[in-house]
């Protein structure tokens, strides 16, 4: 292997971003550069990606973030008209079932209310807003008691396959002549504000562009440039567990602790972020399953009486990488470093985002400037000017 090698564009983490910004730069007939993707660890057995929920929704409260999600729908349907390889495209496997937000007081159903009414008001007008009485109606099994309100999505949300869509990407950008390389990065060679290189534990690669697309590990990637990134790697555990009772119609339910439940297949999928105290940095994969007894089997039992009679049948920890500052993505070039780009901190929203993100950060390489969808509010200049973006709906 030669001790130096040369890319226009070289990408740190060959996950789900990493992948999709590859295929979309690859695909753009205006950009005739060469592209690497650097993946430490081509199984990706630890990755986020791997480990991930991949769900999609439309309700959000931002319209930066409405508006990707809505790209991001497109862009499952239509996977094989984007993916397509000799004839073949990946099966992402949809399921479509709708985002069950419960509000159990006043405030927090007046703030479903105001969301709704941004979600109506950009056109996304399959989401429902109900009583508890009407929540009662449409879904008997379930306990209304103390719910005030909530908003159900009735198209366009719902779970895929996440290594169909990683693999997808992957295959697409190396049909496109994008090179995988299963190397670590552990150094940038930076003078003033251009990074001329990064180093590998073999050699160095000259580069014209970097992105940082290292998901959970996107901090220890940014130090090697001098940038004190504020993701951090926050462990999520998630367990599958069996009911005996059929419960029909099951949406992804989600209440103001922020538990979570969906089915898949016969089985069911739950979670739910840890308190602040307990929220920690880390990249440790053990799960502690005593989370499930304690913490969410008797949330399950308050909303699903049939939720009495389960049996958790296996889990897994994945990483969020989690945005500290405001907790949605940081997009593009830093203060300070012209041809360092960010594509990190989606907090839990990677995967719905992947496309969007993907598309967005090729056009910023290829153009300058986005020219689709404007993503310019995700600036990773905002950390700077103290100009935080306020989601309401980080599950």
């Amino acid at each position: 292997m030669s001790s130096s090698r040369r890319f226009d564009v070289v990408i740190v983490g060959g996950g789900i971003m990493g992948s999709s910004i590859a295929c979309w730069l690859a695909a753009n007939r205006d950009f005739q550069g060469s592209v690497a993707v650097l993946e430490k660890d081509p199984t990706y057995r630890f990755s986020s990606t791997a480990r991930s929920n991949s769900c999609i929704r439309m309700q959000f409260s931002t319209a930066v973030n409405i508006e990707m999600s809505r790209f991001g729908i497109h862009f499952i349907r239509n996977a094989a008209d984007y993916l397509a390889v000799d004839g073949e495209a990946p099966d992402l496997a949809f399921r479509e079932f709708g985002y069950l937000f419960l509000a159990t007081t006043a405030a927090g159903w007046k703030i479903l209310l105001q969301n709704h009414a941004i979600q109506q008001g950009l056109g996304v007008l399959d989401i429902a807003a109900l009583t508890g009485a009407q929540l009662g109606a449409r879904f008997p099994w379930m306990n209304v008691q103390d719910v005030t309100g909530a908003t159900l999505g009735l198209r366009n949300e719902g779970a895929f396959d996440p290594h169909s869509l990683l693999q997808g990407f992957k295959r697409k950008a190396r049909s496109l002549g994008v090179a995988y390389l299963a190397e670590e990065v552990v150094g940038m060679t930076r003078a003033g504000r251009t990074i001329s290189a990064v180093q590998t534990r073999h050699d160095s690669i000259q580069c014209g562009t970097v992105v940082n697309a290292s998901g959970a590990w996107a901090r220890g990637v940014a130090s090697m440039a001098g940038i004190d990134l504020p993701v951090v790697p926050r462990p999520r555990f998630v367990f599958v567990f069996s009911c005996p009772t059929r419960i029909p119609d099951f949406p992804l339910l989600i209440d103001p602790d922020g538990l979570y439940v969906r089915p898949e297949g016969q089985y069911f999928v739950c979670g739910m972020k840890p308190p602040p105290e307990q929220d920690r940095d880390s990249h440790d994969f053990d799960v502690d399953y005593r989370w499930f007894d304690d913490q969410l089997w008797p949330r399950l039992a308050r909303w699903v009486p049939a939720f009495e009679s389960v049996k958790m049948l296996r889990a897994w920890t994945g990483h969020y990488e989690y945005n500290t500052f405001d907790r949605n993505a940081l997009l593009g070039a830093h203060p300070g470093v012209d041809n360092l780009l960010f594509c990190n901190g989606f907090s839990g929203h990677g995967m719905q985002q992947s496309p969007a993100a993907g598309r967005g950060i090729s056009e910023l390489i290829a153009y300058g400037e986005y020219r689709t969808l404007d993503l310019t509010a995700f600036s990773a200049r905002r950390l700077a000017e103290n100009r935080p973006i306020i989601e309401q709906y980080v599950v």
